[in-house]
This record gives structure tokens, sequence and C-alpha cells, in this order.
């Protein structure tokens, strides 16, 4: 097999994916490899879920500059790429008068990076707005919004892939020669050469740098824990709710989201850690988490919580400096076409598209690129039984059978849609690969009632043995082997 290309993409969280998604609009050979087993595996796909208005951020800085931009064409690209959005607005919250001037200065912050309609409430507006919230002020930003970043990284490498772009999934970059031709890169025993490499190894990407040899950067892992909640959103709230931000901690604060498949989720914690892919849940840190959710929204019950998860974030400022430094988005001097994004942490999925477009054209000073007449921006994802109207359901039901046989009954998941995320145009057949497609096991009952027909549907549909049924790629089995022939 030639594995020869122009351009060599390494990491396939939501940037990495945006990036391939530009690049197939021109004629080039592009490729894109990931030590995980599906895309968005992550930091992309362990996050808040929310689309940032860009305020939080430094006048003048990449993340505001590119964040603010992000906002402003998310909801288009998600209607490109067939991926649920919703523009919900978002408060943040004061309970005294320090956290009351912080609001401020974020204010005229975001009005100076861009930022629409920002406005700030005293208590009786604050009460008006949502009178379930506590607080004695707040500040509302009504372009933030919320979206599904595992389907969103997941469309962008999908309409990639449409257009061109190979994916190699479980193929973890081991080695790194730069030689006459641009780079000789080593990943799942195989060696990739390409012209330019693009670094967008976000947790890894210190490391990825450095075999190269480029050195100098840092990147400090920092856990943030979330509770999920039951499907109470549209009784209890209708739009993200964040305390004011404090000084010095490695993110924005605990916050409320509600989700755009109806869930409430509350975090993240912000925890330096040694690990970068340590995604436990622990126990001093979630009771904590609760009791300042609580702060923010004093009818919130432990009886709402039906799970829990934890990403890690890519942070450059060490412990002890806390914040944020900015996006590192370059080529690098010493490694002529090199392009390295280091330090791509929140707003980076917000930011992605204008990060791909950024790349496109650091790119485009050493090579031509010659846009493709066939590129296609748009993308079709899985019908939704449970969202269309009885008509439609009727109509699907008549169409394919497989729609009136529901396998996920906490949330409404037909044969047919799993049949669809099973045969996923990157191939992937992992049972996470088949939940973040299909949503299936995400319910209160946490796959007990549709895992083992998943595993099943693998085995007598598409040939899995028990065996290879995994949760996440190989050494994530389900099965080890049988109590009985």
């Amino acid at each position: 097999m030639n594995n020869t290309f122009d351009i060599l993409i390494i990491g396939g969280g939501a940037v990495g994916c945006a990036v391939a998604r530009e690049l197939s609009r021109y004629r080039l050979s592009v490729a894109l490899l990931e030590k995980e087993w599906d895309v968005a595996a992550g930091t992309s796909g362990r996050n808040s879920a929310v689309v940032h208005a860009g305020f939080n951020n430094k006048p003048g800085s990449l993340m505001a500059q590119l964040c603010v931009e992000g906002n402003r064409g998310f909801e288009a690209a998600c209607r490109e790429l067939d991926v649920p959005y919703r523009k919900t607005g978002k408060l943040l919250v004061a309970f005294d008068q320090e956290d009351l001037t912080v609001l401020a200065r974020l204010k005229a912050q975001g009005e100076k990076n861009g930022c629409r309609g920002l406005a700030l409430l005293d208590q009786a507006q604050l009460r008006e707005r949502l009178p379930q919230v506590g607080g004695i002020g707040a500040m509302e930003s009504p372009e933030t919004g919320i979206f599904d970043p595992f389907l969103y990284t997941v469309a962008l490498a999908e309409n990639a892939h449409q257009n061109g772009v190979s994916f190699f999934l479980g193929h973890q970059v081991t080695g790194i020669q730069v030689v006459p031709e641009g780079f000789r890169v080593t990943a799942g025993g195989k060696v990739f050469t390409a012209r330019q490499l693009v670094n967008c190894a976000g947790l890894f990407s210190a490391k990825i740098a450095a075999m190269v040899g480029v050195d100098g950067y840092a990147i400090y892992p920092c856990r943030g824990e979330y509770f999920i909640l039951d499907k109470i959103a549209d009784g209890l709230l209708p739009m993200p709710i964040y305390p004011a931000p404090k000084a010095g901690i490695g993110g924005l604060g605990v916050h409320l989201t509600p989700t755009i498949h109806g869930n409430i989720i509350i975090g993240p914690s912000a925890e330096y850690i040694d690990a970068p892919e340590d995604t436990s849940s622990t126990q001093p840190v979630m009771e904590k988490l609760f009791r300042e959710a609580q702060q923010l929204l004093p009818g919130l019950e432990r009886k709402h919580i039906i799970g829990a998860y934890a990403g890690v974030r890519p942070k450059q400022s060490p412990p002890g400096e806390g914040g944020f430094r900015d996006f590192v988005i370059r080529e690098e001097e010493a490694c002529p076409g090199l392009v390295n994004l280091v330090g791509i942490e929140s707003p980076g999925l917000t930011a992605s598209l204008p990060i791909a477009r950024m790349v496109r054209d650091i790119l485009g000073r050493s090579m031509d690129l010659v846009p493709k007449a066939s590129f296609d921006p748009t993308r079709r994802g899985i019908v939704r039984f449970r969202d269309q109207d009885p008509e439609t359901q009727a109509q699907l039901i008549a169409e394919d059978p497989a729609y009136g046989e529901i396998l996920c009954r906490c949330q409404k998941v037909t044969r047919a849609e799993i049949r669809q995320a099973i045969e996923n145009p990157l191939g992937v057949k992992t049972l996470a690969g088949v939940k973040y497609r299909a949503w299936v096991t995400t319910g209160r009952c946490h796959g007990g009632y549709c895992l083992p027909k998943i595993a099943e549907l693998l085995g007598k549909e598409y040939g899995l043995s028990p065996q290879e049924v995994t949760v996440r790629g190989p050494g994530s089995q389900l099965f080890t082997g049988r109590v009985k022939e």
C-alpha cells in the first residue's frame, strides 16, 4: 500500500478533523493518524458541549479572535454537517460584589473581542429571567449555544473522508524522522511519508513536537469531572449557567449546562494531574461539584443523577499559574513543513473551523492549494426516529421495518439507527462508536437492556465473535470467553 501523502495530520479530535475537512477542499492527498480506534476519543468527546461566545479570552489573543469567528459560523456549519445545535444563550451569575465587578470587566472585554448582545442583569432582572437560579446579578450572553461535540467531530471526519481524506484509526505515532522529501512517520507499525506534517495531538502535542526535534513545549493535563443528570432540562434549565470566574483556576468554574439531548451536566472541576488519560471520577471532587451546583440551582436533587464522566484539558499554564495561555498555531522555523498546534484547550471546539482555515493559510505559503470542483461540504447523519412526527415515523417504518423495532428503550433508538451507526463511513465497530453515533446506553439503565442486543447484532449481522466485541477497541473486550459450550 502506498502511504505517501502531501499532508499528514496527527490527531483525530475536533481540530484535527476540522483541518482534514478544510484540506479536503483542495487537490491534495491527505491522511489523518489517530492512536485511538475512533475520532473524538479524548478531550473533544469529554467536555461541556458549549459553543462559547468569546468574552472569557484576552483581547488580541488567538483564543479570542478564533472563538468569536468560530461562534459566528458554527450554526451554519452544523446545518451543513447535520449536527444538532441550539443557540440558548448563557448566564454568568454573581454571588457577591466582587463577582459583579468581574462580570462588568468580562462584559467590557467581550465587547472589545467583538461579542454581541452582552448585558448585565441586576437581581430583579435575574429573578425575572430565571427565578430558579441563585445569585445577586448576572451577565447574559445571547450568542452562546449547545451542541453534540462527539457527533460534530464524527461529522467533520465523515465529510473529510467522503471528500478523499484517508483515516488511519488505531495508528499511534511512535517515531518521526525529517527526510529530504519531508517527514517519515511510523504509526501503527506502518511507515508514512508526507511533505507537510500538522500536529493536532492535543494532550500529546508537546510529545509529537519533541519527536521532530522541536523542544520547549509543555502540556499540563488538567482533569474536569462531571455529573450527568436525567432529562430534566426542559423543565428546569433552558440555558447554561456559570458562576463568575475566579482567578487562578484551570477552568471556568463549575457550571450547569443543558445538553442537546435534554439532560443537564454539572461540572467541570479543575484538577492538575500527572497522567493525561486519567479520566477517573473521584468522590471528594464529585461531592464538591454537587454542593457548588446547588448554589447555582437550589432545586437540584441527588435523585436526578444518572452518571458521571471526566475529561482532560491540554493546558500550557502550569499548576500554580492557572488561567489560560494562548493557542500556539504556527509553522516551526526550526523545522519547515511542521505546523504545530499546542495548547488547544477550550474554546478549541468553538474555534475549530477558523483554526483549520488558519492552518490552511500557513500550508498555502509553501504549496499550491488548488480548489477541488467535486468538494461537497454537506454530510447527512442518522435519522433520529424519536424526533420525527408520527407521519414521518410511519413512512420510515414502511421504507425500513427495522425502524419499527426499539432496541434502546431509554433513548428510544431503533434497530435501523443502530445499524446505521455500525455501518459508519469510518468503519468503527466498537460499542463506544455505536453509543455516540446512535446515543444508545446513555439512559438510566446504562445499557442494561440494549447492550446485549447490540452485541448480539454485531455478531449475527456483522460477523463479530463475542471476543471481538470491544468497548473502545483492542484491549477493551466485553467478553473474555464462554462459561459453557
